[in-house]
């Protein structure tokens, strides 16, 4: 998704404008560009590629005054990512600039109807057909408000947009509809962005926008408005807890690999205040009666966290669960019954498929979980109740400490439904003090899983395709490390239940198609082992993540006693509960796939055509 930072107050608005940039680039861009009012008029400089080249030309301004600008990092929707087609965008006679994230879905119609009255376009963006239309209207409306909220009323699809214009220099505004923008609110100064960390070292005073509301923003204050009508709103901010520590790199030559160290704090964190007595606390919940079946409906990520659940929610909490891609759950007519209740689960609480899922579920008269990590996101607000994962900003756009968190909150909602409906015992009991016991293992074994994977990813790095393997639980994990490894380092992979080998994909075996194996201490294990012997039975080699001592084995076994049959590289875990060692393999997976693409030279944090938070189709 695209970043977006605006500015108006008593500070120099350019340098403040790429710095905002600078903390947005984590969520994939191709194309960059800023505005800002300076000697009565607007000044556009755009470029394509990454920040350092419109740096480059923002140095050769001259006197940089303005305490007004915007900027914009963009991530190729409609034309290529060429200059012409950066952010912002002006109208045709240069009288007003815009930026904006989403998709217009009706710019054709829109761009021929203003074509056919003369209008001369110089992109091929949605976007600029919206500044067009801004124009056409502001020669009837009586305000430059009235023109823009009347050509939003046109705009069909999803947008966040800010909008400067020379004739109000020091004033911006804003709109946003299924798409995410807030407000940060200082002293003498404001800031709009597409999130947070954009404005954080200047204020944690936040306002978000909802669907449907319009902002005007100047340095000496702000104001709400529905775009329907143009009336006032009346909004507190809140106060974000943030700080630009949590957003910084702490010395980590990537995001994306202090997000994985930072994964023991992550699972404290999300277990804090949330038991107390043996008991699981979701008091958030409380109101709301235990499901007949869950569905679980998710993307990406977040949906393997959903995938990896589904056995203890069924398993500890006794409730019947579906887990389900976002995209193919809206398009279709699920068949919904009101004593269900859906969960969705997305980091940024404003993942496009995965609100629409919310939605329609809303309108079947389900009730409908929201689990995120950001305060304030749309599936936060509209949700029935909302399950923070308290895992901080997550800057790489490849997503990590966001999947263990959810993990994390996930077996206490297992355990929390498990409770109310008299199953917990012994056996959810085993499985809070291995939970509590998490963070000292984690941060115990981090340094050395990072070792072995720097290791491991060396040896593998020649190869072109990798299969992943796991049953039960760790069929979710064997998908989210082939996604990992895919996503960082373009090598093709597939995670599949290893059970399904023999029905196909074995095929494709040989000694120069390596498998990553998850061969955990669970009752699955025999399986695993026999997937693969198959698998070293067609010459392939097999990278095996297993823990230390094999069941069954005696107690003074040596430390690394392999269970057969052999593998080409057996990465050892220590011993823990049978579900609770995920979160040691989700690091292991997450590393390999980090150092694989660190050692092939990738841009870890910022991987080609992907962007942090999806937010359109």
């Amino acid at each position: 998704m695209c970043g977006i930072i605006g500015y108006s107050g008593h500070r120099p608005a350019v340098p403040l404008v790429l710095e905002g940039l600078r903390r947005l680039e984590y969520r994939g861009y191709d194309s960059s560009g800023l505005a800002y009012a300076q000697a009565g008029g607007l000044r556009v400089i755009r470029a394509p590629g990454k920040l350092g080249a419109l740096e480059d030309r923002v140095a050769s301004e001259p006197n940089l005054l303005a305490t007004t600008g915007m900027g914009h990092t963009r991530w190729a929707t409609h034309g290529l990512p060429v200059e012409r087609n950066a952010h912002p965008h002006m109208d045709e006679g240069r009288t007003l600039a815009l930026v904006h994230n989403g998709i217009i879905e009706n710019f054709q119609e829109i761009r021929s109807e203003l074509a056919a009255g003369g209008c001369r376009f110089q992109s091929d963006t949605d976007t600029e057909a919206l500044a067009c239309l801004i124009a056409r209207e502001r020669r009837s409306a009586p305000s430059l408000l009235e023109a823009f909220a009347r050509a939003l009323r046109r705009a069909r699809g999803a947008y966040a947009v800010v909008m400067m214009a020379a004739e109000e220099p020091d004033t911006m505004y804003a709109a946003r509809l299924s798409a995410p923008l807030l407000l940060g609110v200082g002293a003498g100064e404001c800031f709009v962005a597409s999130d947070i960390p954009a404005f954080l070292p200047y204020t944690r005073e936040v306002v978000f926008l909802e669907d449907g509301e319009v902002a005007r923003i100047h340095g000496s204050g702000w104001e709400l408005l529905r775009l329907d009508d143009l009336a006032p709103l009346v909004r507190m901010p809140q106060h974000i807890a943030w700080d630009m520590q949590a957003a910084a790199k702490d010395g980590y030559k990537h995001f994306m690999l202090k997000e994985i160290m930072e994964q023991p704090r992550v699972v404290a964190d999300c277990l804090s205040g949330r038991v107390a007595g043996g008991r699981v606390l979701l008091p958030e919940l409380d109101n709301l009666p235990v499901p007949a079946r869950l569905r679980v409906v998710a993307c990406g990520t977040s949906y393997n966290a959903g995938l990896w659940a589904r056995h203890l929610l069924e398993g500890q909490g006794g409730v019947p669960a579906d887990v389900e891609i976002a995209s193919e759950f809206r398009y279709r007519r699920p068949l919904l019954e009101p004593e269900e209740c859906v969960l969705v689960i997305s980091q940024s609480g404003e993942t496009a498929d995965t609100l629409a899922a919310l939605r329609l579920a809303r309108s079947r008269g389900c009730r409908v979980i929201g689990l995120c990590n950001v305060v304030g996101s749309s599936i936060a607000r509209e949700a029935d109740a909302v399950l923070y994962t308290q895992a901080g900003p997550e800057i790489s756009v490849a997503s990590t400490k966001a999947m263990c968190s959810q993990m994390a909150l996930l077996v206490l909602l297992a355990i929390y439904y498990g409770q109310r409906r008299g199953l917990a015992g012994t056996e959810s009991s085993a499985l809070l003090d291995a939970l509590h016991a998490v963070p000292v293992m984690l941060r115990e074994n981090l340094p050395s899983l990072r070792e072995t994977a720097a290791r491991l990813a060396r040896r593998f790095a020649g190869a072109r395709s990798f299969f992943y393997l796991g049953r039960g639980p760790a069929y979710a994990l064997a998908q989210e490390g082939a996604l990992k490894l895919k996503e960082l380092s373009y090598i093709h992979a597939e995670g599949y239940a290893a059970g399904e080998m023999k029905h196909g994909p074995i095929a494709l075996v040989d000694p120069d198609f390596p498998s990553f194996v998850l061969a955990l201490d669970d009752p699955f294990l025999p399986k695993v082992l026999s997937n693969i012997e198959q698998v070293q039975a067609r010459q392939g080699k097999v990278i095996a993540l297993m823990q230390r001592r094999p069941p069954g084995a005696p107690a003074d076994a040596p430390v690394g006693a392999l269970p057969s049959p052999e593998v080409d590289e057996p990465w050892y875990l220590p011993a823990a509960h049978p579900l609770t060692a995920a979160f040691l393999a989700l690091p292991a997976l997450q590393l390999f796939s980090y150092e694989m693409a660190d050692y092939l030279g990738k841009d870890v944090d910022q991987p080609r055509n992907l962007a942090k938070s999806v937010t359109v189709e």
